[in-house]
């Protein structure tokens, strides 16, 4: 029975919640900024803090799932949902063209600021979108053009062509590297915001490795190399993430051991993209010349 009791504070009215947030928000800013850290009365800052984030996911544990399950039900109820929910196919045509305009947005952000600040590393990151974008608009064309899965070996050869140029990724990642190590460059996200990046960031790289093994299983030249490319974006952006964790949280680290963690990050980064970009022109080469020596190359 005391455990019973225990637990219904866990599950407090909306309105307390409410109350609960705005007061450790404000008592936290009041602490942080005032430089009051290990003052007493800050450890019960922590603690009522503590609760607040406990209450609020026993809450969002309570009424997610009933949310979720409506919301699936609308996306079902309509066609276009429900063939997004269900064809693979036209999910990857619709997230390829969704993915080729955030590249071109971003790479004419990057150019923009580049000749506003009059800094390479903008136009850095503009030519690593540049070459995203590129892979991306190569095959949105051949899926528009040729389709998903109605020519096998046209399908092996544009996904072996976005190999190769998926290699020269590794130009505009070793520019970014150097610039972070020798000109103090990189990304800065400051107060909350660099909680929200992190929590961004390894959403799309948990999401990029489940797709990637997914969608391999299809047997889709085209299909797979989409989820190559989205796993090479999700690894920079882990590259992204601890430049910035770094220049957030690692004031007290010195510069030597900061260089070191950023040089075995870009290393292993390089030899991923590098692996995945031979294994696709490998395995899709060997394909093609099979079908080349069966004569079954088809329209």
């Amino acid at each position: 029975m005391e455990w019973k009791k225990l637990i219904k504070y866990l599950y407090p009215p909306l309105w307390v919640i409410i109350l609960l947030v705005l007061i450790c928000t404000a008592a936290l800013v009041y602490t942080f900024i005032g430089g009051y850290e290990a003052h007493p009365a800050a450890y019960f800052t922590y603690v009522l803090s503590f609760y607040a984030l406990t209450v609020i996911v026993m809450k969002c544990i309570k009424i997610i799932p009933k949310h979720y399950r409506s919301a699936k039900e609308k996306v079902y109820a309509n066609p276009v949902g429900e063939r997004l929910m269900t064809d693979m196919k036209f999910r990857t045509h619709v997230s390829l063209y969704s993915s080729l305009g955030v590249n071109l947005l971003y790479v004419a952000l990057n150019a923009v600021s580049g000749f506003l600040y009059h800094t390479a590393w903008f136009f850095v990151l503009a030519f690593y979108y540049t070459i995203l974008a590129v892979m991306r608009f190569l095959l949105v064309r051949f899926v528009n053009r040729v389709g998903i899965g109605n020519n096998r070996f046209k399908e092996l050869h544009r996904s072996r062509l976005c190999g190769y140029i998926l290699l020269t990724v590794n130009l505009a990642l070793s520019g970014a590297v150097l610039m972070i190590l020798y000109q103090n460059k990189g990304y800065e996200y400051h107060g909350i915001l660099i909680y929200v990046m992190a929590a961004y960031t390894f959403y799309i790289t948990t999401v990029a490795i489940v797709n990637l093994v997914k969608y391999r299983k299809l047997g889709s030249p085209v299909m797979s190399m989409t989820k190559i490319i989205g796993m090479a974006a999700a690894l920079v952006s882990m590259l992204s993430l601890e430049t910035a964790m770094f220049s957030e949280f690692g004031k007290d680290m010195s510069t030597e051991n900061k260089q070191i963690f950023i040089m075995l990050t870009g290393a292993g980064v390089s030899i991923i993209i590098v692996a995945m970009s031979v294994y696709s022109i490998v395995k899709n080469s060997k394909e093609i010349k099979q079908i080349m020596e069966n004569d079954t190359y088809g329209e």
